[in-house]
């Protein structure tokens, strides 16, 4: 089944409760939260209170990616916050076997992130370890990009990396993604889209999920 996870990112602030609680009422599963640090991506976006405010606002999975350095810092701080899923990029690392296992030691899922540079082979030994690995279509820390097409074919590379190691993370993917683009990652074994302007800009919110679902 595939799951939306629309990034807050592309909210309205000055409403942001009630705009998350529209977006799930609208049928997204997962609330997409990127954390940016203006040092391992160009932009600073927002944090921990961003994390609790949504916790109190949905039931949904809060699905938080840490675009930082040094998430090992704060990941318990974010699992404390209310985040069911944390995501942290495997490049802010030195030991992301030793990340993941401390994210799964709050009781909630780790998952793992490379940028469009980083070749998905770099995963190979961790995608087993991982409940979630994400590919970015874009060059992280800026939404309204334009999905870069090599990065698609990173989907593809990690479905069958995953499939010899006989493991079925979630494949998400976050980055430009439309209705013109979406039916090509899902087909390549995307299972998890991100989506922020396709989805808070639209006239017709649950239509524009339903276009990314079906």
């Amino acid at each position: 089944m595939v799951k939306i996870s629309p990034s807050v990112l592309s909210c309205d602030f000055a409403d942001f409760g009630n705009e998350v609680k529209k977006i799930t009422s609208c049928g997204a599963e997962y609330i997409h939260i990127d954390v940016m640090d203006g040092h391992f991506v160009p932009n600073i976006s927002f944090g921990f209170p961003i994390v609790e405010a949504a916790r109190k606002s949905t039931s949904a999975v809060l699905d938080v990616h840490l675009m930082i350095s040094d998430p090992e810092k704060y990941a318990e701080k974010f699992a404390k916050s209310g985040a069911d899923i944390i995501t942290f990029h495997y490049e802010a690392v030195e030991n992301s076997e030793e990340l993941i296992d401390k994210i799964h030691s709050f009781g909630i899922k780790a998952g793992i992130s490379i940028k469009p540079k980083t070749p998905p082979e770099v995963l190979e030994n961790l995608i087993k370890k991982v409940d979630l690995v994400l590919v970015m279509t874009v060059e992280p820390g800026f939404g309204g990009q334009k999905l870069i097409p090599e990065c698609a074919e990173k989907v593809k590379i990690i479905k069958k990396m995953c499939e010899n190691a006989g493991c079925s993370p979630e494949i998400e993917v976050d980055g430009g993604i439309t209705a013109e683009n979406v039916n090509m990652l899902k087909e390549y074994g995307a299972n998890v889209i991100v989506a922020g302007s396709f989805v808070f800009k639209a006239d017709d919110t649950a239509e524009a999920i339903r276009q990314l679902k079906e």
